[in-house]
């Protein structure tokens, strides 16, 4: 047995919910909460392990599902270090995590990929869906996911944070980085 196997045991098993919830398609609830969802953080690696976690924001619904199997991920304009792509080159392999402000749940999603030129995303008909926009809000190039595992994550880290405490989110709208930072 595993180190992580005797843990498991240890532990009382893998909870009976948790057990089942994984699938390797989008069901229909994983699908509305991605169509509502305005942000998302990817996670790639490189064949070295080297990882990236990279946040992806628009409209709600600007990630698009294609169909149960397959997201399209279109890439907007930014800092042009291509972290993930530079990833994508060794290990087509991605992890996404749905968040929509206020509620404490997250979807998760797993898969391998395929990157788009920006006219591959453009003939599907995709375009930049965007609560702000400027000079470099134009989609670069996109990703195609396709789905190895979906599935809805418990609130539990949300609540841990506290992280959606609007008297905390109103306190901290009123700081700039530079008091974070020092702390003030």
């Amino acid at each position: 047995m595993s180190r992580i196997e005797d843990l498991r045991e240890a532990l009382g098993g893998v909870h009976p919910g948790a057990a089942t919830k994984v699938k390797d398609h989008l069901e229909s609830n994983v699908a509305t909460f991605i169509r509502q969802s305005p942000f998302a953080v990817m996670a790639s690696s490189d064949a070295e392990g080297n990882c990236d976690a990279s946040p992806k924001g628009g409209a709600p619904g600007f990630i698009k599902i294609i169909d149960e199997r397959t997201l399209l991920i279109p890439d907007i304009g930014g800092n042009y270090l291509f972290q993930s792509y530079s990833n994508f080159e060794s290990n087509p392999r991605v992890g996404l995590v749905f968040m929509i402000p206020g509620i404490e749940v997250t979807a998760r999603v797993n898969g391998r990929i395929s990157v788009l030129e920006s006219d591959d995303v453009s003939e599907r008909g995709v375009e930049a869906e965007l609560k702000m926009t400027d000079k470099n809000s134009e989609i670069r190039q996109g990703i195609l996911l396709l789905v190895d595992e979906a599935y809805f994550h418990c609130p539990r880290s949300f609540q841990f944070a506290d992280l959606w405490n609007t008297d905390v989110i109103a306190a901290n709208s009123q700081k700039s980085l530079k008091d974070i930072l020092t702390g003030a």
